[in-house]
């Protein structure tokens, strides 16, 4: 059986100075969470934007995750924070919960029905 790669798409707007080492960052953060299920993952987007620019603020820093679980509709996620390391981490928390629950819910769906 081959285990397939998910494949994760990266994006900035104009304002965040979006660099390769800030996207491998990001991509990794995602496949340490999200590795166990990476069977049932075909993509996961993730933009990152600055809501106040060059004026700054608090939490106006700005991670929008989506996944593609196999089969089903896309699911997304957005977390604010003062920086960007910090609204990464809590986006990838809710979607690791969102594709847990998701996953969980149809694995214990299968187990009552193998059960009558």
């Amino acid at each position: 059986m081959k285990v397939r790669k998910m494949h994760i798409e990266f994006s900035t707007d104009n304002k965040t100075g979006g660099d390769d080492k800030l996207a491998a960052h990001v991509k990794g953060v995602l496949e340490r969470a999200l590795g166990r299920f990476s069977d049932r993952i075909t993509r996961v987007e993730v933009h990152l934007s600055d809501l106040n620019g060059q004026k700054g603020g608090y939490d106006d820093k700005r991670c929008m995750m989506e996944v593609r679980l196999e089969g089903r509709q896309p699911t997304a996620v957005t977390h604010q924070a003062a920086t960007f390391d910090q609204a990464v981490s809590g986006a990838t928390g809710k979607l690791k919960r969102s594709v847990e629950s998701t996953l969980g819910s149809e694995s214990s769906a299968r187990g009552l029905r193998d059960h009558r």
